[in-house]
């Protein structure tokens, strides 16, 4: 899986060549970050935990926003190692789908608001929001923290989101 993450950090440091005339720096380190957002997927999708630790800053965190039993709001926070781990130990094929991404960029910060649609072994399990912060790094955009939202009852997910087959 390096060949992954060379990949993408090669994709990301070229992104400025191949993009059209007249678009602006904003543009290029907004594409930047989404490389990095898709690489933490496709590192998803193939359980390398390497690939997962290389797209997080050393202090990122995973949280939820949800509702407990009785429909009271609350957060809560994951490790980010605890969620590699669980990736790389599930003995299912995880894929989160994403669209619609926003991407908002001030100097050294970033962040990504989209849509979600997660499926298990092919089967629909959830969805939500994901909002990405990152962070610019002399290593490039890191993921600083990941905010998600979870539900599994009205969930309009886009057909050409959904997994063929």
């Amino acid at each position: 899986m390096r060949r992954l993450l060379r990949f993408a950090v090669a994709l990301a440091g070229a992104g400025a060549l191949l993009l059209p005339n007249g678009l602006g720096a904003q543009e290029v380190e907004g594409r930047a970050a989404l490389v990095v957002v898709h690489t933490l997927f496709d590192a998803m999708r193939a359980s390398d935990a390497e690939v997962l630790g290389s797209v997080f800053h050393s202090d990122a965190r995973l949280m939820t926003a949800l509702a407990d039993r009785n429909g009271d709001p609350v957060v809560r926070t994951v490790p980010i190692q605890d969620f590699i781990e669980s990736v790389v130990q599930s003995m299912a094929k995880l894929d989160e789908r994403l669209w619609d991404e926003e991407v908002r960029i001030s100097g050294n910060l970033a962040t990504v608001w989209t849509p979600y649609a997660l499926y298990v072994d092919g089967a629909f399990s959830h969805c939500g929001v994901d909002a990405f912060q990152l962070g610019k790094t002399s290593d490039g955009w890191k993921i600083l923290q990941i905010t998600d939202t979870r539900q599994v009852e009205g969930c309009v997910v886009p057909d050409h989101v959904k997994p063929s087959g």
